[in-house]
């Protein structure tokens, strides 16, 4: 890349001012010289002229006394010689003392008036008297010469004067031109952060050592300055990782600068894609712009409100339900330079709530059915008892009697499942036979069995006792042969299985129906509260709450582990293992 030398800098511009300033200078001393050596040269020749004029007039009284004719002759003979010998000389004319001509040359050489510049005239004295007059024409040739040689010649000294100077001028703005090149190129690569580049040079020693003083100093300062505010990233990077939430941020152009992994992850995006893009472009797994409207009406509003109450909303990722916060960014100045987006995953208590209010809505219907059944036969009973005989009033009794049952069940769930979701209970155990427990709820239950037909095998092992708390326990047998009767098809046997799994150190045992089944997408959830499958098959009335008490039972409170197999229209298999040893702080 070249240098502009007239774009410089100053100094530059007063160097080339000078130059033309100096020339005009020698340009006017030569001038006044010239013109001063012209007017001496014409004073020169004049006095030459005068000279020689005097000459002649001199010479002309030495032929004072000749004959006129004579006298004429030879005045007429030494003008033509000295007209031959002498250029400047354009006429010689002889008067008498009363200026009657008695020779001129013009008439024997003619010449212009233009060829004469100077007439000078000379008394010829005799004897102490003027006698006559002497003139003489000169022609300047020579002086023109000696005149126009010497302008030559200081016109040339002028030329070359000028012309060293400018060389030498040139050579020194192409030298510095060099030099001040490699600051340019120094400049260059301080200007895109190259600091510590260093330039060398021979004769611009002080400037090249302010410079690359300065680079370096740059450098250290660079090194500096990295270093802090690498450390000061790295600092917000671990705090805004460590976040469990997900944070966006982005500038007043709605892009996005930063984000957590957390935020990533809950919408499923690579970092790659998702720094550097506009907020608003974001798709959720509807094909939705989420953030669109949002974002306007974020903007829409006046900060000061927005630092009040944040502009919040639901947004869906893929399966998760997101909650999203949108609050202003301020520098230290309290300038606005943008926004973050706090992303809260509620998917659980979206969730929850739904299933609370599934929850509300099956155990408001579940309730009404048996009260309104009780209201019903109590009612008919108390108002008609004497109409009916022996044995419908005990049909109605016995309705009453399982209307009632079935209420206090409901209600001991509930009640159960509030004092177990507390927290602060403590179960107290005793070592007991899981067989005996086992065999127990099998014979009570088999009154339900019988009604359907079902057979309930029995396979034990002898197994040592284990600690427990008999009352739950009992509750997480009764649930799962109840439920494993409820789901099974008319004839269709159960298998209860009791062993002792000495690998793990616990003992297992397991309720295996040949029911209805339930497809792979209830597994994961057949354990949440108020959780129920509902499908073409399964119409059995309850609160969803009996398994998630079971597993609450099992793994809080005995430190065991329940898990499902299931497969749709071929049955389910739920096995418990409760370990053989526990924390003597819980036993009874």
């Amino acid at each position: 890349m070249g240098i502009n030398i007239f774009n410089l800098n100053k100094q530059t511009k007063f160097v080339l001012t000078g130059l033309l300033f100096g020339s005009a200078v020698i340009a006017t001393i030569a001038y006044v010289s010239i013109n001063d050596i012209q007017n001496k040269m014409d004073r020169t020749y004049s006095e030459f002229a005068q000279l020689m004029t005097g000459t002649l007039a001199i010479q002309t009284a030495g032929f004072e006394g000749l004959p006129t004719a004579q006298k004429r002759d030879v005045l007429a003979h030494e003008s033509a010689l000295l007209i031959d010998r002498n250029t400047d000389i354009s006429y010689v004319e002889y008067k008498d003392k009363s200026n009657n001509i008695i020779y001129t040359s013009k008439k024997d050489f003619p010449v212009d008036d233009e060829d004469t510049v100077v007439n000078v005239s000379s008394p010829v004295i005799h004897r102490d008297k003027i006698v006559g007059y002497v003139t003489v024409g000169m022609t300047g040739k020579g002086i023109k010469l000696i005149s126009t040689a010497t302008k030559k010649s200081l016109f040339g000294i002028f030329i070359l004067t000028w012309l060293t100077f400018a060389i030498i001028l040139l050579l020194n703005m192409t030298f510095m031109s060099r030099e001040l090149k490699k600051l340019y190129e120094g400049v260059k690569q301080i200007a895109i952060g190259k600091f510590g580049y260093t330039v060398e040079s021979e004769h611009m020693q002080e400037l090249t050592e302010a410079f690359n003083d300065m680079s370096n100093v740059l450098s250290k300062y660079e090194e500096q300055n990295i270093e802090q505010l690498t450390l000061e990233r790295n600092k917000l990077e671990a705090v805004l990782m460590s976040i469990i939430n997900g944070v966006i941020v982005c500038d007043n152009f709605d892009t996005v600068v930063l984000s957590n992994s957390t935020a990533l992850k809950m919408l499923d995006i690579e970092e790659n894609q998702f720094i550097g893009m506009k907020i608003q472009e974001y798709i959720d797994s509807h094909g939705q712009k989420c953030f669109l409207d949002k974002i306007e009406e974020f903007k829409d509003t006046p900060l000061n409100i927005i630092e009040q109450k944040p502009i919040e909303f639901n947004i869906e990722a893929g399966k998760l339900t997101i909650k999203a916060m949108i609050s202003p960014m301020f520098s230290k100045q309290q300038d606005y330079v943008g926004y973050i987006i706090v992303l809260i995953d509620v998917t659980r208590e979206t969730e929850v709530n739904k299933l609370k209010n599934t929850f509300i809505s099956n155990v408001s219907h579940e309730l009404r059915t048996p009260v309104t059944v009780l209201r019903t036969y109590i009612d008919t009973l108390c108002n008609n008892g004497d109409d009916f005989d022996e044995e419908t009033k005990k049909e109605f009794m016995q309705t009453i009697d399982t209307e009632a049952k079935r209420l206090h069940s409901m209600v001991n769930e509930i009640l159960d499942f509030s004092r177990l979701e507390s927290g602060n209970i403590n179960l107290r155990k005793e070592y007991s036979s899981i067989v005996d427990l086992l065999e127990q709820n099998i014979n009570s239950i088999k009154i339900l069995a019988d009604e359907k037909n079902i057979k309930i095998n029995f396979i034990k092992e002898e197994v040592p006792t284990v600690p427990i708390n008999v009352e739950s326990m009992d509750r997480v047998v009764r649930n799962l042969l109840s439920n494993a009767i409820k789901y099974s098809l008319d004839g269709k046997d159960i298998e209860v299985c009791v062993k002792e799994n000495k690998e793990k150190e616990c003992i297992e045992f397991s309720v295996k129906d040949n029911g209805i089944g339930m497809a792979k997408e209830h597994l994961e959830k057949i354990f949440d509260r108020f959780y129920r499958v509902e499908n073409a098959v399964h119409t059995v009335k309850g609160t969803g709450l009996g398994l998630h008490l079971v597993k609450m039972t099992v793994e809080k409170h005995h430190h065991g582990t329940i898990t499902v197999t299931s497969e749709e229209g071929v049955g389910s298999t739920f096995t418990v293992l409760l370990p053989l040893v526990i924390d003597e702080n819980e036993l009874a």
